[in-house]
């Protein structure tokens, strides 16, 4: 029961590895992704692991400050009260972004139709304003202290805190590093080497109260504002990043990735438009991509379709794709298929049906000319199809058949069937070792021009 608790609470680890994979990038890009405080990654949110990540890293980080802050209190150490607020500040960034969670997970209503995922931006102005206020808080106690320097006791007990910081931002960075590695989040991976040199800002405490025990009491000072001056840094950084958001800004590099996945789909002849936002830690784009004018109805859904299938492999963190379908304009390609679509009129489709495959055949106007098609409305995976049509002489036509823009349930001929469009044929099915053979006869209709 108290597992259970746990688990639904975030601070037991699941059971279950289900939500551990991720389509994202390697271990390599690690460094490619910064530490910011208040933005949580998508890899890392939308996984189990790497919620349950963020949460002990909170308890470690909260124990260890907890630790320091005895020590400042008993030494009067600005250095060590530095680093203090810095843990403090990293432990802390999981609280709002936690309530933010909850909040996030919410069903969209009539009244917040794209849901409550924007709380989590507001939850990153607080942290930023956390941070910032900590920050001039160390900030005002360094400086005053170099102005008006003051003894510091128990150097031995500051020295160990540092230590204690640094094995507390050890600890954080080996067990991010792991969970990262363990859900393939680069995100997560990058945090954990953040904390890790976190742990050697810890230890210029140590120096620090080494200074001050050498005869430089000016050196615990010092070293406090230069901490300050690193949590600073983390305030830039993180208000950059959480205004940028706010503002509907993506990263550099998402828009080329879509267009990216958007133009692995074949019948796509162009991307028009992509515009993308952040709803928390999810992602939603709407983009148009042209295709030919000659398309149907049934091909177009298709083709959105398979858009939204290579975006969602290509981003993991996506969660909705508007895909629009716009025709060619004014191509040489559409003028061909208009006036062909004037002067032709194709066969009736025939129904075949086996063991293998069941569905309809017919001829259709594409922009690179007629193509026979195939329909299935049952198919089994795997499946090579080939027609085989009979022609004078006995000459035999054959015509592989290829599926259609990633869509297993349509196959099309890769050239034209020649004329004239009425035959006997065979639809050839082999499946590693069953074979089958559907005839079918295609008739031209009386009012057929060539």
């Amino acid at each position: 029961m108290l597992r259970s608790a746990l688990v639904w609470l975030g601070f037991a680890e699941p059971d279950t590895h289900a939500h551990g994979h991720h389509h994202g990038h390697g271990h390599g890009d690690a460094g490619k992704h910064g530490h910011t405080h208040g933005v949580i990654d998508p890899t890392i949110a939308t996984t189990e692991r790497g919620i349950w990540a963020i949460k002990w890293s909170f308890i470690i980080l909260g124990l260890t400050a907890a630790l320091q802050l005895v020590i400042v209190l008993l030494s009067g150490s600005v250095a060590l009260l530095a680093d203090t607020i810095h843990n403090v500040g990293d432990a802390a960034t999981a609280v709002p972004l936690w309530i933010a969670f909850l909040f996030a997970r919410r069903k969209p209503s009539a009244r917040f139709t794209y849901g409550l995922g924007r709380v989590e931006d507001l939850a990153g102005v607080v942290i930023v304003a956390i941070i910032l206020f900590s920050a001039l808080v160390a900030g005002y106690e360094a400086i005053d202290r170099l102005i008006n320097p003051q003894p510091i006791t128990l150097l031995g007990w500051v020295a160990v805190a540092g230590v204690v910081g640094f094995l507390g931002n050890e600890a954080v960075a080996v067990y991010r590093i792991r969970v990262g590695r363990q859900i393939n989040s680069a995100a997560l991976i990058a945090d954990g080497y953040h904390a890790r040199t976190d742990g050697l800002t810890s230890l210029a405490v140590v120096l620090g109260a080494v200074g001050v025990w050498l005869g430089f009491p000016l050196a615990d000072p010092i070293v406090g504002l230069l901490i300050t001056i690193a949590i600073f840094g983390i305030v830039w950084q993180s208000a950059k990043a959480v205004f940028t958001r706010m503002l509907d800004g993506v990263e550099p590099g998402l828009i080329e990735e879509i267009c990216h996945a958007a133009e692995h789909v074949t019948a796509v002849r162009r991307v028009l438009d992509v515009r993308a936002r952040w709803l928390g830690h999810r992602l939603t784009t709407e983009l148009d991509v042209a295709i030919d004018g000659g398309a149907t109805v049934r091909e177009a859904e298709a083709v959105s379709s398979a858009i939204e299938r290579q975006l969602l492999a290509h981003i993991p963190a996506l969660s909705v794709a508007h895909v629009r379908v716009r025709p060619i304009i004014g191509s040489a390609d559409d003028h061909h298929s208009s006036e062909h679509a004037r002067h032709h009129h194709a066969p009736n489709p025939v129904l075949v049906s086996g063991e293998l495959a069941e569905g309809i055949i017919d001829i259709i106007d594409t922009p690179s000319g007629e193509r026979l098609r195939f329909t299935a409305a049952r198919l089994i995976a795997g499946v090579e199809a080939v027609v085989e049509i009979d022609r004078p002489d006995c000459q035999v036509e054959t015509l592989p058949l290829v599926t259609l823009d990633n869509d297993a349930s349509r196959l099309l001929s890769t050239v034209a069937p020649a004329e004239p469009h009425e035959f006997e044929a065979r639809l050839q099915l082999r499946s590693g070792v069953r074979k089958e053979c559907l005839p079918f006869h295609i008739v031209e209709p009386v009012d057929h021009a060539h």
